[in-house]
């Protein structure tokens, strides 16, 4: 770091090799590094959180990378501001002391646990991480990730008798609703099926807080080979990790004032919230950001695009976009209070949308289209109805189109392929053999039987979705046409 000759870089790490280790985190993944690990760094520099981080790699593979960069790595910050100015910002990230391997070195982990300085254990393993499994903790080491931290939490307990000051702060960051009462509950069933005792339970319960949390920023990871080499010829160094992150970020957790007091890193960002209750920013995440992906995705694909930055660059695609954000998600938002703020978020989503370095694939954000669109548009649609009396246009035509990405043309080892143009796409969607029947026969004179017997299905939607005034009729329509 001393050689570099190009100050295009925050590097400023010296001081931050010394500090201690006040956190564990279970996961070596970019969204980690690039938002939780990033933050982190960033307190440390400005003298605040004070605290080095442990990373346990729990998945199969060498942490040769973190070994050999000392635990260094840049974090590329690049995009666009709302005024259209290019953001391109690099950082070099000293927050992390070491990776251990959970299957190579259980027992320097468990070592971990017993650290006087340690606050805060961070993970996120995946939206699969979070499920019990019956198991033993004292295998070396424990096969699922709840298995892994309830011994790791065991062992502090042991170390220290279960002193009040030695519990700890745990934030997953899987995305899953509620993450931190379901990690709690697995961690609570295998203290049961281990027998680790009453008074383990009472200071699990007690001085371990499980925090909700709630993270979002796009972090694609390594760049492609050509970029990565021009970034690493204006950096003046390689970086096996090099990671890129768009501009925007936000990380709201759920706790009281001491979990604010210890995770202090909260201080360095706007946008990295600690409140009793995060509902208000799940609910706006899931309905702008999440539902507007889900609405849009098939119609921008099957129009010919392949990225929401190639939408955001097409008249009629962008105008979705925009139109069905501020006139069909917005308004149905039940937060009366927060319009201006709930605006100003939406204008940094679709921001977003238009960063041209982080070009997101639209055939990966229709992944299990079909629970997407219940959990994220389906109770905007109900919304829309209850507060306009009306269908909602825009949602109509996106399922329609949602309903043709599903027709599949090819069933090849249990697989399903749609088709635009010359070119078969994978239906990658739990539903998709249930679609493939349903669409057996169908023509642009019978579609309307196709539409109805979809949207009747309680089993998909959770309601009867033909009972909203019209809706079926509409969905029809833009179904027939595009069929054409």
């Amino acid at each position: 770091m001393p050689q570099l000759t190009k100050q295009v870089v925050d590097s400023d790490t010296a001081y931050t090799f010394d500090l201690p280790v006040k956190v564990l985190q279970f996961g070596t993944g970019v969204l980690l590094r690039g938002l939780c690990d990033y933050l982190i760094d960033k307190a440390n520099k400005q003298h605040i959180f004070n605290g080095r981080i442990v990373v346990v790699k729990s998945t199969a593979g060498s942490a040769d990378d973190f070994a050999a960069q000392d635990g260094l790595y840049t974090v590329c910050v690049r995009g666009v501001d709302n005024d259209g100015q290019t953001i391109d910002e690099a950082t070099t990230v000293s927050a992390i002391s070491r990776v251990l391997s959970a299957q190579d070195n259980w027992q320097s982990v468990l070592q971990v646990a017993r650290n006087p300085h340690l606050e805060v254990i961070l993970s996120n393993t995946t939206e699969v991480g979070i499920e019990y499994v019956e198991e033993n903790i004292f295998q070396s080491p424990p096969q699922s990730f709840p298995g892994k931290l309830t011994a790791f939490l065991y062992e502090r307990f042991r170390t220290y008798g279960g002193k009040k000051d030695k519990g700890l702060i745990v934030v997953p960051t899987e995305l899953i609703t509620d993450n931190g009462l379901k990690l709690r509950e697995c961690v609570e069933k295998l203290s049961a099926y281990n027998e680790l005792g009453k008074l383990f339970n009472k200071w699990l319960k007690y001085h371990v807080k499980f925090c909700n949390s709630l993270v979002d920023r796009i972090v694609p990871g390594k760049p492609d080979a050509a970029t990565q080499a021009a970034l690493e010829a204006k950096l003046g160094y390689e970086d096996a990790l090099l990671t890129v992150a768009e501009p925007y970020l936000l990380w709201a957790i759920e706790g009281d004032e001491r979990v604010k007091k210890i995770l202090s890193f909260e201080q360095v960002h706007e946008n990295v919230i600690v409140d009793e209750d995060i509902s208000y920013y799940r609910e706006r995440k899931l309905r702008i950001l999440n539902g507007s992906h889900s609405a849009a995705a098939p119609l921008g694909y099957l129009s010919g695009f392949d990225t929401t930055f190639q939408c955001m660059n097409d008249a009629d695609m962008k105008a979705f976009y925009e139109n069905v954000v501020y006139e069909e998600i917005l308004p149905t938002l039940p937060f009366e209070d927060q319009q201006e703020e709930l605006k100003a978020f939406a204008g940094d989503i679709l921001n977003r949308y238009r960063n041209p370095f982080i070009q997101q694939k639209l055939i990966g954000i229709t992944l299990h289209q079909t629970s997407k669109n219940n959990a994220r548009n389906v109770p905007t649609i109900q919304r829309y109805y209850q507060k306009f009396g009306k269908v909602p246009p825009l949602f109509a035509k996106a399922f329609a189109a949602y309903l043709l990405f599903m027709k599949a043309v090819k069933h090849q080892n249990d697989q399903y392929f749609g088709q635009r143009g010359d070119d078969f796409y994978l239906i990658n969607d739990v539903k998709a053999a249930y679609f493939h029947e349903k669409w057996q026969g169908v023509t642009p004179a019978t579609v309307d039987t196709l539409v109805k017997s979809i949207l009747s299905d309680r089993t998909l939607w959770d309601i009867d979705l033909t009972l909203l005034d019209g809706f079926a009729d509409a969905v029809t329509s833009h179904l027939r046409e595009m069929m054409k």
